[in-house]
């Protein structure tokens, strides 16, 4: 189409699929695209792609959109400026010109979307369309991304199935700055036009890096001395098979920047491990401290020395690399007898027991002060999101412009954009973004407290980790959820609590597509071990603007924040009392084994490779106690026969599964521990261990009935020792029903978890059994 004439490109702009809009559209689109060719003879080239860019109107869309309608005029009839520019979009439509991305990020016409969904792969815009939906389509995300499609259409040619990886991504790392949406990037993908192995999203193009080589991570730092280059690289390449990426690239950063480095800047010419004492003694005084730079706001930086937190990790990690060289030179004399010196760290200078302590009891007090208000921070985290599902539906049900109340808050509807208002001092709000993150701040707090993982655990929880197991005995199912690890390389399977049912079945009602029913998979960045994990049907997604991604723990805590905000608890200083993720986790250890659950147990829940890490969560016990709970542990182990360790028989067996068929009562379940007896001697409506049976609601409500009738006579008779006993079984029986009503209340919509069988998973693994369910 560029090398034809004038004459010949005029007479296809008038042939299908260029006449599809209406006749006036049309003659303007055609007027403008012949004055525009009229301009460009005017140019040398043997094409109109070479005389175009030949003219000024290439250097940018800017020019173009201000003096191109002037330039056009001079030479033709045609003077009105939507007249020349519906002529340079139908020429750039029809492949007479390509329009360069660059330039066409400059280009703000509204009509250049729909004119290329119009002439341009009509057929692949109907099938994208009904994969997306017109309401996704239509709204401002989905504008964006169509917006972007049409430019690299326009720019690339060809049709949709023709944009490439190398397209999009040029066309995001032009139109960054801009705040350009990568949507466009999962349509294709989702549909097919992209390879499998294709980068699963752009939001993370250029910050992530992916695993670094040893000698990437020793140059990044800076050693200018080459034989100890050579040996940190050896080094970090042996002991690479036996650590976790992160913990490897913390190793590296201790012996580069903090160690070998910092030698160099102020001992120039150093090039032996071999260090004099006083070098040694140098090192060390400044490893005590760090500058601490921080911003004002009138942008200038404040510099602070304070004191290193990981000094003591630093000393372990050099002092480890001086005894690993020496025991391997003993294996492999060639290679590391050269480097063999002595260690100038002690080992009594890496156990910095004051500050240990220091962190132990500061902790201790943060666990202290938070865990008697974790029940009124839940409530506050429900109570958050109820208000800000309030105000997003007040907000949708007015037009927009219009001025709407919540809570004797005034706000007014914004006339453009997306779910949002300003409130009375005019700021701007989201009501929609609010409501998510007030939602997945009350599922964060809900998993955490209930299952006391740890934050990036949480995050790769996955649908493939919620697994039903029947009992072989009773038939009974009990869900579990099975917790990917994040620092060791043991899974651990959980016991779901109704509560926590109830907030997974409210996770996976958010997150699952409405079209399909299913769980979505994402294929997430392990920010630790900086590798995209297979895709997964994660719970924590997080719809942006369209295009799902993984939540992070930014967002996380930023939520929180939130409802730290809402609620305005403060601690005994009158500061806010702020919740970190992994304060939940020290919160319910130390709620576990106040509550009786022996140590060890707990550290299997929590996934911990040694109980002394347990008990460090422990904010009850002193130093003092476990010592002697460990040593009374071992005696009891020493003292007791030896046939208490045997394999039980079968009556024994049998005994102790009969145990949960004979739970079973006339009004529910009877929830007391195998080997216990009956504490309040079988007056069930009075013992907090009953689980009413909710089948059962009408044999309760007649005795709490009966029991009312029984007060009215004792106290009519003057039985006053009576009364007394028969209220305590009143409060009980009442308790029961409200128990009752409550979880009904709790199970008004239920939903289907949609979980496999402990067979099917165990199926799922065997096909594959080098995929982890995360």
């Amino acid at each position: 189409m560029t090398c034809r004439s004038a004459d010949e490109v005029l007479a296809a702009l008038q042939l299908p699929p260029y006449t599809g809009a209406s006749v006036n559209t049309c003659w303007y689109r055609l007027t403008g695209a012949r004055a525009i060719l009229t301009w460009l003879t005017g140019f040398p080239g043997s094409s109109w792609q070479e005389r175009w860019e030949a003219s000024p109107a290439s250097a940018s869309a800017r020019e173009w959109a201000d003096h191109g309608h002037t330039w056009v005029s001079s030479v033709t009839e045609v003077k009105r400026r939507s007249t020349v520019l519906s002529g340079l979009l139908f020429l750039a439509g029809s492949d007479v010109l390509r329009l360069p991305v660059a330039w066409l990020a400059g280009h703000s016409s509204n009509h250049l979307r729909d004119f290329v969904e119009e002439v341009r792969d009509p057929a692949g815009y109907a099938q994208l369309k009904a994969h997306v939906g017109p309401k996704r389509w239509q709204e401002l995300g989905g504008g964006k991304a169509r917006r972007a499609l049409a430019r690299i259409l326009l720019a690339k040619g060809g049709d949709l199935a023709d944009i490439t990886v190398g397209d999009a991504i040029e066309h995001h790392t032009l139109v960054r700055s801009e705040g350009a949406s990568t949507l466009f990037y999962s349509w294709l993908r989702e549909l097919g036009h992209l390879p499998t192995d294709a980068p699963a999203t752009l939001r993370l193009l250029g910050r992530v890096t992916g695993q670094l080589t040893s000698e990437q991570l020793v140059d990044r730092h800076g050693v200018a001395c080459a034989p100890i280059r050579g040996l940190l690289i050896d080094y970090l390449e042996e002991r690479r098979p036996r650590l976790d990426y992160a913990s490897l690239d913390g190793l590296a950063r201790h012996l580069t920047r903090n160690f070998w480095s910092d030698l160099e800047r102020h001992h120039s010419g150093i090039a032996s491990l071999d260090l004099p004492p006083d070098v040694a003694a140098a090192w060390k005084e400044r490893l005590r401290t760090r500058i601490q730079r921080r911003r004002r706001r009138d942008g200038t930086v404040e510099e602070t020395v304070v004191e290193r937190a990981d000094r003591a990790m630093v000393l372990m990690s050099v002092r480890a690399l001086y005894l690993d060289v020496a025991r391997w030179a003993a294996e492999e004399p060639a290679r590391w007898g050269p480097w063999a010196a002595p260690c100038p760290i002690k080992e009594a200078e890496t156990l910095d027991g004051k500050r240990t302590k220091r962190i132990k009891a500061r902790m201790d007090q943060r666990t202290r002060e938070r865990l008697p208000a974790l029940d009124t921070f839940a409530r506050a985290a429900l109570d958050h999101h109820r208000h800000r599902l309030a105000c997003l539906e007040a907000l949708r049900a007015v037009p927009r412009g219009t001025a709407f109340t919540v809570a004797d808050a005034v706000f007014v509807r914004t006339k453009h954009g997306r779910d949002s208002a300003r409130d009375a001092a005019g700021k701007l709000i989201h009501f929609d973004l609010a409501e998510h993150r007030a939602f997945w701040a009350w599922a964060a707090v809900e998993f955490l407290r209930h299952t006391g993982a740890r934050i990036e655990e949480m995050l790769e929880a996955s649908h493939h980790g919620l697994v039903q197991y029947r009992l072989p005995t009773t038939g009974e199912i009990v869900p579990l959820l099975q917790i990917a690890p994040s620092k060791t390389d043991q899974e651990r399977v959980l016991l779901v609590s109704p509560e926590l049912a109830d907030v997974l079945s409210a996770v996976i009602r958010r997150v699952r597509d409405p079209k399909t029913g299913t769980i979505p998979l994402l294929a997430a960045y392990d920010y630790e071990e900086r590798i995209w994990n297979p895709p997964a049907p994660l719970l924590f997604q997080w719809d942006w603007a369209g295009e799902r991604s993984r939540m992070t723990g930014e967002l996380i805590r930023k939520a929180l924040g939130e409802v730290l905000d809402f609620t305005g608890l403060t601690d005994t200083s009158g500061q806010p009392l702020d919740f970190t993720p992994h304060d939940f986790r020290r919160m319910f250890i130390t709620d576990a084994i106040r509550s009786g659950l022996p140590p060890h147990i707990a550290q299997v829940i929590v996934g911990h490779s040694d109980i002394n890490t347990t008990m460090g969560y422990n904010a009850v016990y002193p130093t003092e106690t476990i010592q002697a709970h460990r040593a009374f542990i071992t005696r009891r182990r020493t003292l007791r026969p030896a046939e208490e360790y045997r394999t039980p028989t079968e009556a024994e067996w049998e005994d102790f599964l009969g145990h949960f068929e004979r739970r079973k009562l006339s009004v529910g379940t009877c929830a007391r521990a195998y080997g216990t007896a009956c504490i309040h001697e079988h007056a069930c409506v009075r013992c907090s261990l009953l689980r009413p049976d909710p089948a059962q609601r009408s044999r309760l409500t007649d005795i709490r009935d009966n029991l009312i009738a029984r007060i009215a006579e004792a106290e009519r008779e003057g039985w006053l020792g009576e009364v007394e006993g028969l209220q305590v079984s009143l409060a009980g029986a009442q308790g029961k029903l409200d128990q009752l009503d409550a979880e009904a209340a709790r199970r008004s919509s239920t939903v289907s978890l949609g979980m496999p069988t402990f067979d099917q998973i165990a199926a799922h693994d065997a096909r594959q059994p080098d995929k982890r369910l995360s």
